[in-house]
């Protein structure tokens, strides 16, 4: 189980020790070789099969595992049920890169894996994964995680609340590490007719699908994976697709969405800044931004000139982020009107909303 609130993990100035658990000897020594290039991670073994995984773990203590979910011998999931019960670890999950792969992760991140993304392709042409995989471990190194229960922990509601008038007003919302959860919690509470959202989560293709579809099933809301063209209306959340960018248009008084390709922006791709700028462009003083827990930096740029061109922002506090990160980033730019803990930032969003 994932702890927010509580001091970023330190390993007294050494490397962040990591064990690579998979299946398949190629992927075992690709993962190894790009976390080693990285000069703050240190590649402490590689394990084909959660057995093998166990004892390397008692022998090794690694501070941090990536994670294969179909392996020999037991699953990937039933070795995280029992490790997050018995042994607690921070968990990147390395799914493949199919819808399948994009539930049974989700699934992960329910039972505690702090990350997901994807494996790479048979080509093994790395580039942004490396980049990628190397900032999850170090994201998940920072993180607390504490024994759960037998049962896996479902993230509750933070209770539906009532919108104070309907409005075609814009909220932008932008999440990374511990974003799953907290996005679940924030739109689960919100009422079928809020005002159009555009979310940003940092999460490889397949997932986010995955994930829209599982939030759907859970808000009164519509929630789904955002495609080019999509309005942006009263009543829907639309979440942009990994592995590309998501920008808010205007035409006329109709909000779009423009789903595109693209370099990675502030170490991704989809971007919160990206999104964010876009939103203080075409929406300006119509919008309202929150910028919830995550790693880096991504999001405090655009979220700033949000605020410039008149938006109401808001930030996820320390003390119910998973990672201080990006909300951190964010204030420090000056781009922050309220500092807020998870459970008070739907009403706030409905109260600004209400304002505009």
């Amino acid at each position: 189980m994932i702890i927010p609130g509580n001091s970023p993990a330190t390993h007294s100035g050494r490397k962040i020790r990591v064990l690579v658990v998979d299946d398949s000897a190629i992927v075992r020594k690709v993962l190894s070789q790009e976390l080693a290039k990285d000069p703050e991670i240190e590649v402490v073994g590689a394990a084909p099969d959660p057995f093998i995984a166990r004892d390397m773990i008692l022998a090794l203590k690694p501070d941090v595992l990536t994670l294969d979910i179909e392996m020999p011998r037991m699953d990937g999931l039933t070795f995280l049920k029992r490790l997050m019960r018995f042994y607690p670890l921070p968990v990147v999950v390395v799914s493949s890169l199919t819808p399948r792969g994009g539930d049974v992760a989700l699934e992960a991140v329910d039972l505690g894996a702090v990350e997901v993304m994807c494996k790479p392709g048979s080509s093994f042409a790395v580039g942004d994964m490396a980049v990628e995989l190397a900032d999850k471990v170090k994201a998940a190194a920072h993180v607390k995680v504490r024994a759960a229960a037998a049962d896996t922990v479902a993230v509750p509601p933070l209770g539906r609340l009532s919108l104070l008038r309907t409005t075609h007003s814009v909220v932008a919302i932008g999440a990374s590490t511990g974003g799953t959860q907290a996005l679940q919690a924030l739109l689960s509470s919100l009422p079928a007719n809020s005002p159009g959202i555009v979310i940003v989560q940092h999460m490889p293709e397949h997932f986010t699908r995955s994930f829209a579809d599982r939030l759907d099933s859970l808000c009164a809301l519509n929630v789904k994976e955002a495609e080019d063209g999509d309005s942006v209306v009263p009543g829907r959340a639309l979440i942009a697709p990994g592995g590309y960018h998501m920008e808010l248009d205007r035409s006329g008084a109709v909000y779009k969405v423009r789903v595109r390709s693209g370099p990675l922006v502030s170490r991704h791709r989809p971007s919160v800044n990206v999104l964010f700028k876009s939103v203080a462009q075409y929406a300006g003083r119509n919008a309202v931004a929150a910028i919830l827990t995550g790693m880096g930096n991504d999001g405090a740029e655009g979220m700033a000139e949000m605020k410039k061109n008149g938006a109401a922002t808001i930030a996820q506090d320390e003390a119910s982020c998973v990672v201080f990160g990006m909300p951190k980033e964010a204030i420090a730019a000056g781009g922050v009107d309220h500092v807020l803990p998870l459970s008070a930032i739907p009403a706030k969003i409905l109260e600004l909303v209400s304002r505009k």
